[in-house]
């Protein structure tokens, strides 16, 4: 039989109605003669929650605490999605991350995935039950769980697809698929039947919360054919695979969630402070290095360990923060348009924005702002150039 995996995120199942919506997909194509293995995310917004009473607890929570926390709101989501199928008439197990087989680093809060032991995976499907497992999670060598990050369920589902030459990977969330834009800032964004990975990979990492991007590499490394679809509309979604129809803007992305920040003063140890951070499990994006100054960028996320960075370890040095905005444009070989580029400078002039930098390379166009902007710089950007491409 075929083997396919089903991902399902936190709206997806984030109460007993929505279950029964899953639990219905999900037996449709047990019935259709597959191989069926879910994984599923954390409801609704238990993860947010689940974090902020660990930080009501602790400014700086022990990461590897953190780790056993958060687990269990996936372990929920599996149990009741489980309970719900086996009253349906339908065999099905739930399985933890180490249950599944799943080994990661030892790295807590945003471990990556080494290898996974599908001896318990599939003896389970020999015995003709729906295996459910908990996304977003691992075991250590130590024994100790682990957790991969935000959108980390991506990640495991591709995984375990990769793991069991699966035919297909379907990620199931409450938008329709990829679009040319988020929807929800752009009005007229249109949805995309096929995205390579390269394009995806590069969508993801500009701060689309569609895919997760280290499933959008494993994807490709094992030519998984990823298809992102609704939960909630009966739709065709969109595919990602290693098909690249031409060179043109497939996507914009625009993405608040980035810090910047200065830290100032005399004698500054460029290694020492870069250190320091990595160190912390906190990854910069940017860390440049100026006469008697670093000028750095982060994930918003980052902001509560940030914060004790500098009250515990930089409080010598004045340290200034605020949010920025950036907008990518992606299109495999975009940059090689000069219409293109034209296009945009002629916007950005008339818009008037204040610029910090604009990067480019064969895949995307990124204009970094100084500030944060309004979405309707996006949607003007939207609108002049998708639909002359």
């Amino acid at each position: 039989m075929n083997t396919i995996v089903l991902k399902f995120g936190g709206t997806s199942v984030a109460d007993n109605e929505k279950l029964n919506i899953v639990a219905n997909k999900i037996t449709t194509l047990y019935d259709e003669g597959y191989d069926i293995v879910v994984v599923v995310s954390a409801q609704g917004k238990k993860t947010d929650s689940l974090l902020n009473e660990a930080y009501e607890l602790s400014k700086n929570p022990i990461d590897r605490e953190l780790d056993v926390l958060l687990s269990t709101g996936e372990q929920a989501s599996i149990s009741k999605l489980s309970i719900l199928l086996n009253e349906l008439g339908y065999k099905s197990i739930s399985l933890t991350g180490w249950q599944a087989g799943i080994y990661t680093n030892n790295i807590n809060q945003n471990a990556i995935i080494e290898h996974i032991d599908t001896k318990r995976i599939n003896s389970e499907l020999s015995d003709g039950k729906i295996v459910i497992i908990a996304g977003f999670q691992g075991i250590n060598e130590n024994l100790d769980i682990t957790t991969l990050g935000r959108g980390g369920s991506d990640t495991t589902a591709v995984s375990v697809a990769a793991a069991l030459n699966a035919t297909e990977c379907y990620i199931y969330s409450d938008v329709e698929g990829v679009f040319t834009s988020d929807p929800k800032k752009v009005a007229n964004a249109k949805k995309l039947k096929e995205v390579s990975y390269d394009e995806m990979l590069d969508i993801s990492n500009e701060g689309a919360k569609v895919l997760h991007n280290r499933c959008v590499e494993i994807g490709k490394k094992f030519n998984i054919p990823i298809i992102a679809k609704s939960t909630f509309k009966e739709d065709n979604g969109t595919i990602i695979n290693n098909k690249i129809e031409s060179q043109k803007i497939k996507s914009l992305v625009k993405n608040d969630e980035l810090l910047s920040i200065q830290i100032i003063g005399k004698k500054i140890d460029f290694i020492r402070i870069y250190d320091l951070f990595v160190k912390n499990e906190i990854m910069p994006i940017e860390f440049i290095n100026n006469t008697n100054e670093i000028k750095a960028l982060f994930k918003s996320s980052q902001l509560n360990k940030i914060n004790f960075i500098i009250k515990e370890e930089l409080n010598n040095f004045d340290v200034l923060m605020h949010n920025i905005s950036r907008i990518s444009i992606i299109g495999y070989g975009i940059a090689n348009d000069n219409n293109i580029l034209k296009q945009i400078i002629a916007i950005l002039d008339k818009e008037k924005f204040d610029i910090q930098k604009i990067d480019i390379n064969n895949g995307k166009i990124r204009i970094t702002f100084k500030t944060t902007v309004p979405n309707a710089i996006l949607e003007t950007l939207h609108s002049e150039l998708i639909k002359t491409v």
